[in-house]
This record gives C-alpha cells, sequence and structure tokens, in this order.
C-alpha cells in the first residue's frame, strides 16, 4: 500500500432515498473520513426502483435502465463530492459501488444489486468496484451484512459494544471487547424503516414520518404487534439476512383486519422495529455494554428513544460520537471494502455471513 491511498464509497439503501457518497483517505498509521455528498433519487427512479423489487412485465429491459440511471447518478454524486474536497479523479484510488439491492434470494444462492459499473468507470474515469454480495454467496454464505468487519476496523473497543444500522432493514454488528477470542456476529434484525415508509407514503403522500410525528399521534395496538413478531424470520437462527422481499405491504396487510386507524398502524410498526432491535439485541448479545445507532433510523426521536428503553440499561448513542455520522457509515464501509479488493484482503466476515470462509469481494471496471 501506497503511503496514502483516497477510495470513496457509494452506497444506495433498502430505503431507496439517497445516493451517499463517502472519502476515506487510509495511511499506515490512521483512517481519515474527508467527506461526504448526498444526492436524493427523484421520485420516478424509486418508483422504477421499488417495481422491480416484484416480478413484472420485460423486467430484463427495464433493470438494464434503471442500472444505467443508477450508474448516472452515482457519477454525479462523485462529482459533486469531488467538488466538495477539492479532488480530481486522479487522486482517488478506486470507487466501491454497492448498488441498488432490488431482490435478495441468499437461500437461492441469488441477490441482485442494480448498477453499471462499466458505464460509471467510463463517467468517473475512476477504477470502479462493484458487486460485492456474490462472491460470499457463492462460498455458501448470506451474502450479508457487509458492513461488520468494517465496524470492527473503526468501532471495536475494550468492551463489548453493537452498532446498529437503520435504514429500511434493520442490521446488528456485535463485536467483542477486543481482548476476546470471540468472532464478531452480525445479521438483519428485520424491517428498519421500510415497512413505517411504505405506510406513510400510502396514507399521506410523504417519503417518511418527520421526526416521528405521524407515529407520535397513534398508539400501539397490542394484538397486531404480537401477530407481527410472529413472523419466523424474528425466530430464525443465525446466519440470516432479508429485505423487501418478505417486509412488504403485502406482508403487514395480511395482518391488519382494515378498520385500524392509519397512524395507530404506524406507531405499532414503530414498536416493531424496536422490539425485534432490543430482542435480538438481548438474545445474541446479552453481555454489550453499549449500542451505537447509525442510518436513517438514528434521526427518528421515537423509534431511539423506544430502542433506548427497552435495551436498559446498555448505553445508547449515535456513531457520531465515535467520528462517523450516521449517514456516512455504509459509504465509508464501501470505500473500506474498495481498499479490501485493490489489495486483495478478505472483506467478508464467516462468523456473520456463514461463508465457508474469508473470501475478496468484488469486480473491478477500470478506468
Amino acid at each position: 500500500m501506497e503511503d496514502s491511498e483516497i477510495y470513496i464509497g457509494l452506497m444506495s439503501g433498502t430505503s431507496v432515498d439517497s445516493v451517499d457518497a463517502v472519502a476515506l483517505n487510509f495511511t499506515k498509521d490512521k483512517t481519515l473520513c474527508l467527506g461526504s455528498a448526498s444526492l436524493e433519487i427523484e421520485t420516478e427512479l424509486r418508483d422504477d426502483i421499488g417495481a422491480l423489487c416484484y416480478p413484472g412485465f420485460n423486467e430484463i429491459e427495464r433493470s438494464q435502465r434503471v442500472a444505467n440511471q443508477i450508474a448516472i447518478l452515482y457519477a454525479q454524486t462523485v462529482s459533486v463530492l469531488l467538488k466538495k474536497l477539492q479532488l480530481s479523479a486522479s487522486d482517488i484510488r478506486a470507487l466501491g459501488a454497492h448498488g441498488q439491492t432490488v431482490r435478495h434470494c441468499p437461500d437461492a444462492g441469488a441477490t441482485t444489486q442494480l448498477i453499471n459499473g462499466a458505464l460509471l468507470a467510463e463517467l468517473t474515469q475512476i477504477d470502479t468496484i462493484t458487486d460485492f454480495r456474490n462472491r460470499d454467496i457463492a462460498a455458501g454464505g448470506q451474502g450479508a451484512p457487509l458492513v461488520p468487519l468494517f465496524h470492527r476496523q473503526w468501532f471495536q473497543a475494550d468492551k463489548s459494544r453493537a452498532v446498529l444500522n437503520i435504514g429500511g432493514i434493520s442490521n446488528l454488528t456485535i463485536l467483542p471487547a477486543k481482548s476476546s477470542c470471540v468472532d464478531i456476529l452480525g445479521f438483519d434484525c428485520g424491517p428498519g424503516n421500510t415497512l413505517m415508509d411504505n405506510w406513510i407514503e400510502l396514507h399521506l403522500g410523504k417519503r417518511f414520518d418527520q421526526n416521528s410525528e405521524w407515529a407520535s399521534q397513534g398508539k400501539v395496538l397490542p394484538y397486531l404487534l404480537q401477530k407481527l413478531l410472529e413472523e419466523p424470520y424474528f425466530s430464525k437462527a443465525i446466519p440470516k439476512s432479508t429485505g423487501r422481499e418478505l417486509f412488504n405491504l403485502s406482508w403487514l396487510k395480511k395482518q391488519i383486519k382494515g378498520t385500524e386507524k392509519p397512524e395507530d398502524i404506524q406507531r405499532t410498526l414503530l414498536e416493531l422495529t424496536a422490539q425485534v432491535i432490543a430482542v435480538s439485541l438481548k438474545h445474541w448479545a446479552p453481555d454489550v455494554c453499549e449500542l451505537f445507532i447509525c442510518g436513517g433510523g438514528a434521526e427518528n426521536p421515537l423509534l431511539v428513544e423506544r430502542i433506548a428503553r427497552l435495551v436498559h440499561p446498555v448505553s445508547v448513542n449515535k456513531t457520531d460520537a465515535l467520528g462517523l455520522t450516521t449517514k456516512d457509515i455504509e459509504g465509508a464501509a464501501f470505500a473500506w471494502l474498495a481498499k479490501c479488493y485493490v489489495h486483495r484482503i478478505f472483506g467478508n466476515a464467516p462468523s456473520v455471513t456463514g461463508a465457508s470462509g474469508g473470501r475478496v469481494l468484488g469486480c473491478l471496471y477500470p478506468a
């Protein structure tokens, strides 16, 4: 490795709200976050992505067009970040581009993240690494979550910690103390924001519940919460990962009577997310002392309050306290994964994904 290498990580998550780009500078002694930029995913593209999460007419051509549009938006986000940091393409060693997940079926040996890596390399003139999940799946893993090794790199301490990312789906990373010989763990708990976002958009036309305002007007429906908690995924052993293939409006509508107040369902969905996270943490990491939250859900005050209450006496903070903002974690993780690919370092954690061993993740499109 050279004395200093800059990588940019690009991420658009299950919430399909924005593309986030994060630049990391890796030196022999430390890693520094140089900055980040985000561009919103416009409604038309967001709707096209959402439609591709389910079977439909002319899927192949539609997915190709969306992959091109995502590459263009990723390239625009890179351009904004480079301008912000006063850097040029030649300053960047490589891009790590996650792409947009539209299908995740690891039990069938398949996952799909839409991104035209060749087009992104052409537009940015930067070496581009994509397709991070399929190598782990080929080795018998879930292909997700992929960020726990990065969490260990950035957040592991002398006492046990957990890192909770609340995007469309919630996932936990459990980090034993540095002195421990126990492996890290990580898995998808269940829904994060996706059900709440879909429900409020259906009823109020809003993309998310700003500051939990709508959920705060409702009340938890105990019978509905109990029905939702009976979903078999929640009691499934790890390794496990999930997505909108399971947790979507069709799944929700099968559980409701149809006479409930919409705001009560919103509040119940928030409670579902909080309780599943709390139960997962207590079951898989009873000795954890600290929980650090990132992702869009970290900005949902009622959700964070409920999680903190349910996991007490575990302390709860945002990852900002550890040097990375809640919005930058996953983008930074894919910058780190790009570095791992360039230097042929394993990017997966078999204890997390269930793969038969460590693997170098990704495919390269040279500039």
